[in-house]
């Protein structure tokens, strides 16, 4: 069996990626959260899952077919652990990166493979940033599995210009994790499709620095994580429809050009990556 030692050896002895862009560093932490953990939150007898929130996930098999009957592959795992209406839009793209349209979880046609996806979801008319825990403190057993059983995790957040440290109105998506080669492909996939993307150091609710976080939870102890600005997140939907309720049928051009960006990013990662 291969452990998790054996395969960081491995990918250390590849050359390192240089992170490229501007480096920003985040503002002070989120606010306390409500629930120290996704455990707390799902103890607590006030709240009703399918109601207040919702878990959605797919795991592949190692023999399923992705879209168009594509091989499917275990190498990355796409998370929102705050979306429907906790951070809006990261949902619909979470969806849109693993390969399934937002709107009826019908297979993309793009080029490439499908991707296991895992996502927690405030429900609520009003009031979801209460159901917000943090990414250190994601434990949800399901993707906690999944993470650990990827070679790549790529978490899909929100983010105010404020907290980021940008000035007022940024469309902005800044790029953090442990993983130095992921970072370097998603800025570089952003730039080609004409996305600002901002190289985020600092704090970990930003940076996506600590080994505790989602995103850095895989077989190989890193992964990449993506905080995206309100004003970007409101531009990939049509105007009058960024609701949760019709968000997914109401994307936008620069909604694609974003998931593609990413798609294209972790296929350059997983072709230097062996098979399992």
């Amino acid at each position: 069996m291969i452990n998790r030692r054996t395969l960081m050896a491995a990918f250390a002895a590849a050359p390192a990626l240089a992170s490229i862009g501007v480096a920003l560093r985040g503002t002070p932490a989120h606010a306390a959260d409500l629930y120290p953990s996704n455990t707390a939150l799902y103890a607590d007898p006030t709240l009703v899952e399918g109601v207040d929130y919702g878990r959605r996930y797919r795991r592949h098999l190692i023999d399923d077919q992705g879209p168009q009957g594509r091989p499917g592959f275990l190498r990355t795992t796409v998370i929102a652990p705050h979306g429907g209406g906790i951070e809006a839009g990261t949902s619909e793209l979470c969806l849109a990166v693993a390969g399934y349209h937002p709107a009826d979880l019908a297979p993309l046609p793009a080029v490439g493979s499908a991707h296991d996806f895992w996502m927690f979801e405030g429900l609520r008319s009003s009031n979801n940033s209460a159901l917000h825990v943090t990414s250190t403190h994601c434990d949800d057993t399901v993707v906690r599995a999944m993470c650990s059983g990827s070679l790549n995790v790529l978490a899909l957040h929100g983010t105010t210009t404020a907290r980021a440290g940008l000035e007022a109105g940024a469309r902005a998506v800044l790029v953090g994790g442990l993983n130095p080669a992921f970072r370097q492909y998603l800025m570089e996939e952003f730039a080609a499709v004409g996305v600002r993307a901002v190289a985020a150091s600092g704090e970990d609710g930003i940076a996506g620095i600590s080994p505790e976080n989602i995103c850095n939870r895989s077989m190989l102890g890193m992964g990449a994580q993506l905080e995206l600005t309100t004003e970007l997140r409101v531009a990939m939907f049509a105007p009058g429809k960024n609701t949760r309720g019709d968000r997914a049928a109401n994307t936008l051009p620069l909604f694609w050009s974003f998931a593609t960006a990413v798609r294209a990013a972790i296929q350059r990662l997983e072709a230097t990556q062996p098979i399992l």
